[in-house]
This record gives C-alpha cells, structure tokens and sequence, in this order.
C-alpha cells in the first residue's frame, strides 16, 4: 500500500470525543466493557471452532472468518478512543491515520463480501439439502473466503488511496472518533468530486451486489421455511433467519449509509452515531446472534469448557503429587 503525502499537515487531531471530564469517563468504560466482551465472545467462538471436529464444516467455517472480523473491526478503533478519552491525547500521525482508515475499510469491506458469502451457504443447505455437500465443499469455501479477503484488500487500498493523495492544509481536525473517509473528505482543502464520484460507484455497486445476493438469499430461505410442515420447525428456522437478518440489515444499512452518498450530506453527530452501530454493535452482536443461540455451538463451547476443567484438575493433581 502507497500513499502520496502531499499535505502540509503530520498529524491530524481527533475532536469527535467530548472534552467534559465526566462523560469522557463514562465514554471510556463504556467503550472499554463493549470491547472487552466483543473481543471475549469472539475469541471464545473461534477456539471453540478450531478445537471441535465436529464443527469443521462449511458453515462454521465461515462463522469463524466473521469472528476474526469482529476481532479486527473494534481493535483498530477503540483502543486509540481509549487513548484520546484516558489520556486525553487525541493526536494521530498522518502515516497512523492513513494506516487505521486501511484496515477499516478493509474489515468492514471483507465483512460486507462475507456475509453474501454466508447467506448463500445457508440459502444453499436449506433449499437444496440434497445437492450442499456437492456444491458447497471446504476446498470451495476457502476459496470463497480467500477471495473476500483480497476483494476487501484492494477496495481498502483504492479507498484508501483516493483520500491520502488529497491536500490537507491548514485545518488538521477530524471531527469523528477515528480516521474515516466522510471526515477525511470534509477535512481536504482540495477539490474532492473526482474522489468521491469515484468512492460513490465502487462503494454502490460492490455494496449493492453483496446485499443483493444476501437479501435473495434469505427471501428464498424464508420462501423454504413456510413449505415447512412443522410449525415448530417454521418457528425455530423464523427465529433464526429473522435475528440474521436483523443484523445483517443493521450492518448493510449503517455502512451504506456511512459510504454510499456525497460529503455535501455530511452530518459529524449522525456519522458519530452511525459508525458506532457498525463498528461498535454489530461485532458485539455477532457472536451472540450467529453463534451462542446456536444448539451445536453451545454444545462444543460446553465440551471445550469440560476440557479445560480437566486439564486444570490433572495439572492440579500432578502438583500436589510433586509437593514434599
């Protein structure tokens, strides 16, 4: 990744947190727990599909390259949040900015490529349960995982260098939390038409499709869900797809929302509170959706948990045997 730095600014300064001592507290311990949990429930789910054969199969497999995600998003944001809130130092290099905008747009981008990815999967074991093992292999879902993640690379690195080769002059204050393209834009003392006409269509049309695929996806899988005979299975399967859905929306509609319409609509508090859904929420969310409210899920963590129980009390033994 290149980026030309044609500014007369080395740092930008952050001023989207609050300066009040108060809520700056209440903000980081906010921030901190969300976080913490997010990165716990994550971690936990990706062990647990790494240790359990019994999960090494297509649908898990993607479940574990969208915890990998939720692990990513956050942490390339909130702990230089903590930093600004704790230590009040709201100060970022240029080449620091240029490289967490990067990673940004580069989890968000593979996530939104990933959750098309995963709704045919399941479109695909529920309407055609029959045929799945044939069409969905592991050595096809690797390739449909590798492939989201250097989709995301490159739409990153085309974003992210549309908006560093832009001249950042006198003003060096980015009204948001953290590096984010709208800010960057509204912070440029360039012309940034080009830039974003360019953003506009690559976001659209990439943003789109995926949610297109995802949306006919689960209208299909819902279609398949009231052919079903039982009414317990109907409302399981509802329960299911419709908590999916939610968030897959929520993900969808925030980034959309976020990336896809000019800098003349830029709004710093709406922006504040849109990225937090998508940046904040939703990783937190995804575990607990996708994963903890899943039977087989619950079962592995539980056999996982009865494990470490195990090895602990061995380990335990052992040492009082070696005690004199």
């Amino acid at each position: 990744m290149q980026s030309v730095n044609l500014s007369t600014v080395s740092e930008f300064v952050l001023v989207g947190l609050s300066d009040a001592l108060e809520i700056r507290l209440f903000l980081s311990g906010m921030f901190l727990i969300v976080y913490l949990a997010t990165i716990a429930g994550n971690i936990t789910i990706l062990v647990t599909i790494s240790t359990d054969a019994r999960l090494h199969n297509p649908m898990y497999f993607f479940l574990g390259n969208l915890s990998l995600l939720d692990v990513l998003c956050p942490t390339v944001t909130v702990p230089k949040m903590l930093e600004a809130l704790l230590l009040e130092n709201k100060v970022i290099s240029f080449t620091d900015c240029v490289v967490q905008l990067f990673f940004l747009i580069d989890v968000v981008g593979t996530e939104i490529f990933l959750l098309a990815v995963m709704a045919y999967d399941r479109y695909v074991a529920i309407c055609h349960p029959l045929q799945y093992v044939n069409m969905v292999s592991m050595k096809l879902c690797a390739h449909l995982a590798i492939g989201t993640w250097v989709v995301g690379f490159f739409n990153s690195l085309l974003h992210t260098s549309l908006v560093f080769t832009l001249l950042f002059c006198d003003s060096n204050e980015v009204d948001q939390y953290y590096c984010d393209i709208p800010p960057m834009l509204a912070a440029s003392c360039s012309p940034t038409y080009s830039r974003e006409l360019v953003i506009l269509t690559v976001a659209g049309v990439l943003g789109s499709s995926a949610f297109a695929i995802t949306l006919v996806s689960y209208i299909y899988i819902l279609w398949a869900i009231l052919g079903m005979n039982s009414s317990e299975s109907r409302h399981k399967a509802f329960s299911t797809c419709g908590s999916h859905l939610t968030v897959v929306c929520l993900f969808y509609g925030t980034t959309i929302c976020m990336y896809v319409r000019p800098s003349s609509t830029y709004s710093p508090h709406r922006d504040r509170i849109v990225s937090m859904l998508y940046g904040i929420l939703t990783p937190l969310l995804n575990p607990i959706i996708y994963s903890l409210r899943n039977k087989e899920v619950k079962c592995a963590l539980r056999r996982v948990i009865s494990q470490v129980r195990a090895a602990l009390t061995r380990q335990e033994c052992v040492s009082h045997s070696l005690e004199p």
